[in-house]
């Protein structure tokens, strides 16, 4: 019998080489080569589950009337996906250990199971455990099938027997085909799996939803192509500390990647968290130093965000920048605009920002409520409690404008604020709310010397 041919594959990235090597050549990380055996080429097909291929059509006869989206009962879930679960759509959610992913879909597969048959494909836990977990659920429905196997060709046979609308494959690290004569979870067996798994949810109107585990660095697990495979990619994020979770598309063929969904983690699971900017805003202390309100899109969804400063003095040689939730080589650039525009000498003072929440925030509306938040620890002066400020700061100081600042100030209004700094270029043809103060400003030290 001939000795079978082995490669080593780096499980980071993918690349194959006749030996061991101790440094990827190609994506650089070390030691993450592993012995796998090779393996002959695998044949795919689409073929439906009674065993038929597909049949090539013309695109003008092809009709999107028979696989509308499906909406789950979470309006958060829906809003990421772009509307709605999209018949036949294989859907990739990653996320920290302990962050939810597994909670997350249990509910959606109870939402799902009035909507269609439901299977639920779990590798990591029995039956008896997910029930457990079920149990303690809100608004639970079980009427959907709970299948423990982590065998791929046995998992095809039940998705050929039940034909079920939606498959919940929890996490495709633990599922294995056994035309893959490598380990569990290595990045061979991870691409068939997905491989498969595509060809069963487009050959058969199928949804998919895949859990994938994260590296260290917070990437998905396995290989790049597993993302490129997939329709979306959702991040599920977060602090164990905070009970606060976002799930964010990083990648959609069928919405917006823009998007977020808000939830609080609690006992009973996880609740949609309907009006985030009020939560945001409950715990903010009036007259505190260091603080500035702005409205942050989301997406289409504006929200209302505390961004806190704390400017003290350094006693090393060189000051210290610490952010959390915030760009750091943007906070650097501000702080640098604000020495040089505005004559507030921070080259000595350590700064320490975050967004409170521990939401993440990068877009260039943010750019004035930071540089504010700085001023206001620096000075010792608090901001007012019903004023917001919004817009994008240039490297001359000057205040330039932002998009949809109508919507914003929709929700300004919305929430009680009565003064908000806009730039000055964005008040022609803007509606303004009632009760609400718009001030238009050009640059940076106009801020500053209206606020303080």
């Amino acid at each position: 019998m001939p000795k079978a041919k082995t490669t080593y594959t780096c499980q980071n990235c993918g690349y194959q080489s006749p030996r061991y090597l101790g440094r990827c050549p190609n994506c650089g990380e070390w030691s993450s080569f592993v012995e796998e055996v090779a393996v002959k080429e695998v044949k795919h097909e689409r073929l439906t589950v009674a065993g038929e291929r597909t049949k090539p059509v013309k695109l003008g006869d092809v009709s999107n009337e028979d696989a509308p989206r499906v909406k789950t009962e979470s309006d958060e879930f829906n809003r990421v996906l772009g509307g709605g679960v999209v018949p036949g759509s294989l859907i990739l959610i990653g996320g920290d250990p302990g962050i939810g992913k597994s909670t997350l879909l249990l509910q959606v597969s109870s939402q799902l199971a009035s909507k269609g048959t439901v299977l639920y494909v779990s590798g990591e836990e029995s039956a008896q455990q997910i029930k457990l977990r079920a149990e303690r659920m809100a608004d639970k429905d079980l009427d959907f099938y709970v299948y423990a196997e982590t065998n791929m060709e046995a998992v095809k046979q039940e998705i050929a027997r039940l034909e079920p609308e939606f498959v919940i494959i929890d996490s495709i690290q633990t599922v294995m085909s056994p035309n893959i004569e490598s380990t569990q979870g290595s990045v061979s067996q991870v691409r068939e799996v997905t491989n498969e798994l595509m060809q069963l949810a487009k050959s058969n109107q199928i949804a998919i939803f895949i859990v994938g585990h994260v590296t260290k660095e917070g990437t998905l697990a396995g290989p790049r192509t597993l993302e490129h495979m997939v329709d979306t990619v959702l991040y599920f994020e977060g602090e164990r500390q905070n009970t606060f979770r976002i799930l964010r598309a990083v990648k959609n063929r069928f919405g917006s990647t823009n998007e977020i969904g808000i939830f609080e983690m609690q006992s009973v699971g996880l609740v949609e968290v309907k009006n985030p900017s009020e939560v945001f805003l409950g715990e903010r202390l009036e007259g505190a130093t260091g603080s500035a309100i702005v409205c942050a899109l989301e997406g289409t969804r504006p929200i209302l965000m505390e961004i806190q400063a704390l400017v003290t003095p350094t006693v090393f040689g060189n000051a210290k920048r610490t952010t959390t939730g915030l760009d750091y080589n943007r906070v650097s650039l501000l702080m640098a605009v604000l020495e040089k525009r505005a004559g507030l000498l921070l080259q000595n003072q350590d700064a320490f920002l975050k967004s409170a929440g521990g939401v993440k925030i990068d877009e260039p509306a943010i750019d004035m409520a930071v540089a504010v938040a700085i001023a206001s620890s620096y000075k010792e002066q608090a901001t007012q409690p019903d004023e917001c400020f919004i817009g994008e700061i240039g490297l001359s100081g000057e205040i330039r404008r932002v998009v949809r600042m109508e919507q914003r100030l929709a929700e300004v209004a919305k929430l009680g604020f009565k003064k908000v700094y806009v730039p000055k270029s964005s008040l022609s043809a803007l509606t303004i709310p009632k009760k609400l103060e718009v001030v238009g400003v050009e640059t940076l030290a106009d801020v500053l010397r209206l606020v303080f």
